[in-house]
Formats: C-alpha cells, structure tokens, sequence
C-alpha cells in the first residue's frame, strides 16, 4: 500500500470480496519519496485504521538505495536513461514483499496495478489493464511465474474513473492522498539533483552537435538529457532539433531533425519470457519500447549468443538505451528486454 487511491481502493475491495486482508507498505526513501516516504506510510495507515485491517511497515531504505537509486544514477552518468521501476517491482514489491508475506502466513499478495492475471494449464500469464490509459504491464513483465501464481490485481478489470468513485463510496481517507508517479523517488526538481549526489563529475560542460559533428551550442551536463528530448536545447535553428545519441565518452549531445533518429532496429540483451521459454514459431508479436509507446510489430533475430536483433515493422522514434522492450501477443505480455543501442 502506496497511500495512495489505488492501493487503497484495492484493499477495500478485496475486504469487501472477504479476503483477510494485511496493508504492508514498504519504506524505502526517506524524503522527497511519492509512494514510498514516511509521510506515505502514515497515509496507508490511515486507511488501513478505516478499513479495519492490519498494517506493517517494511523498512528496506538501506538496500532500496543499494540496488535501484544508485544502480539508477550510475546509468544516467553513463548516458543512459533507466527504467528503475522494473527492477523495484520483480525485487523488491514482489520479491521483498511476498517473502515477508508469506512469513506470516499470507497465500496471496495484491497491489493496486492496473494489469490481469490468467491461469493456465502452462503458467500465469500477464495481461495488460482494461483501462489503456493506466496499464502497467510493461513495468511488471519480469514477474517469474513463482511470484505470478500469488498475484491478485483487484483493479485489473476497472478503469480509473471506477476506482474513484468506488474511493468515494467507500469514504476512504484521500486527504493528502497523490497519484503514484512511476519514479517515486525523483522529487519535483527532476533527477539531476539526485544524480549529481552520486556523480558530482556529471556537472561538467560539454558540446551540442549535428550528425556532420558541426558545434551548435553547449551544455552543462549529460544527465539533464534523453534521448528525443526537444525541450531545453538551447539552440537557435530553422527546424526543430531531437536529441539523438549521449555519448558518455566525449561528453557529447548529438542532435537532429525528427527523421534522423527514427531507427528501424535495436540490439537488446537479457531477455526474459514470462513462460521460461521463448513463443511457439509463428507468435505474432509486438513491442513497446517505453512505458507510453503503443507498440510497433517487430521481429528477434540472434545477434551473438548474449544480444538479439529486434527489427520492426516501421521505424520507431527515439528508441533508448537503458529502456526495457516489452513483448507482447494481443493484451499477453510474452517478456521483455533491456535495450542497449539503437
């Protein structure tokens, strides 16, 4: 429980469905945090007290900072931008999480995530959320099918217009209550601050260049950029300019017209499927190459015996590296990837 709507909404429908239901929060940042701070636990807590369920509070601030932010922000320095959110789902409100649940006995754990489960004769499969707008499946594609046979996802079937009305009707405390925000712990000042803490040498000025490797401006960090960023170039030019390479070695922004950085593939690495096995020759898949990407049709081919060659059927914009590539077949979340160059 975030203390936020959906967790919250989540834990009095599963009381309502007559479930034993136990509210855990796990803190893991200390300040500044949106789902995940001290001032969140008291929130879950709250609405656990007006449900008339049990609360625990599991502190894993220690290794939350070991494993994710500074994992996190050593990507960043390196020119990457990562998706941290993954990593903290599989080990920590899922791996964490269930062991301290099943320490006390619990069959089951549930979150507020907008995603369906299916059991089937060969495992739990993953399915995207009846709401578009609020699927999270591509952040819980690395689930194992151990941690997916437990998972119950009371808003899977619901869209978020539901879930506050149903919040409404069931007087639940949202005072104070925000919307979960997928990096909890960046504060509204954005990552750079967070990221300097750890790479102070990342504050360092460096060039803006064209494809032709022609100077057009400068900037004074490589962490305040992503890959097709727009926004904060600070250059004058007569079209508009898409970032489209960080490269850590030299310190270099690389930019270009919107055309320039569509990409037709990327070379991926660790994959994973949700079955322990890759789909049946002939699966139709498709690919999302970031949380809000709608997905393009696309093919894996083996590059070495570590990488795969993932081509698809269109070029696709701003394709970056440190992002996870999520497959899927219709709304079945088939595993994923992480992406290492475009």
């Amino acid at each position: 429980m975030s203390g936020g709507i959906d967790s919250s909404v989540a834990a009095a429908l599963l009381v309502e469905q007559g479930w034993d239901v136990i509210g855990f929060t796990l803190h893991m940042f200390k300040e500044g945090s949106r789902c995940c701070s001290l001032e969140d636990v008291q929130r879950a807590r709250r609405v656990c007290e007006h449900l008339g369920i049990r609360h625990y509070t599991l502190n894993v601030v220690e290794d939350f900072e070991r494993e994710v932010i500074r994992p996190f922000a050593d990507a960043y320095a390196a020119g990457r931008t990562p998706n941290p959110c993954i990593f903290c789902n599989r080990h920590f409100k899922f791996g964490e999480l269930v062991n301290r649940a099943r320490a006390l006995g619990c069959s089951h754990v549930a979150t507020g995530h907008y995603v369906r489960i299916e059991h089937g004769v060969d495992g739990a499969r993953l399915r995207r959320g009846r709401d578009p707008g609020k699927d999270q499946s591509y952040f819980l594609h690395r689930l194992t099918q151990d941690q997916l046979q437990t998972c119950v996802f009371p808003l899977g079937e619901l869209l978020k217009a539901d879930v506050r009305r149903i919040a409404a009707e069931k007087q639940i405390p949202t005072t104070g209550m925000r919307e979960t925000a997928d990096l909890c712990f960046i504060t509204d000042a954005g990552p750079a601050p967070l990221i300097e803490r750890y790479h102070p040498e990342v504050r360092r000025a460096g060039p803006i260049v064209d494809g032709a490797g022609r100077t057009l401006g400068a900037h004074e960090g490589l962490h305040h950029f992503t890959i097709g960023q727009r926004e904060g170039l600070r250059i004058a030019a007569p079209h508009r300019l898409y970032v489209s390479e960080l490269r850590a070695e030299s310190n270099t922004v690389v930019v270009g017209r919107r055309e320039e950085i569509m990409r037709d593939a990327c070379i991926v690495s660790d994959v994973f499927w949700q079955l322990g096995r890759p789909p049946a020759a002939g699966t139709s898949m498709t690919v999302r190459i970031r949380y809000q990407h709608p997905g393009v049709g696309a093919e894996l081919e083996f590059a070495d015996k570590d990488r795969l060659v993932l081509r698809f059927a269109q070029p696709q914009f701003a394709v970056t590296p440190g992002q996870a590539a999520v497959f899927y077949d219709g709304d079945v979340v088939l595993g994923g990837a992480w992406i290492e160059s475009a």
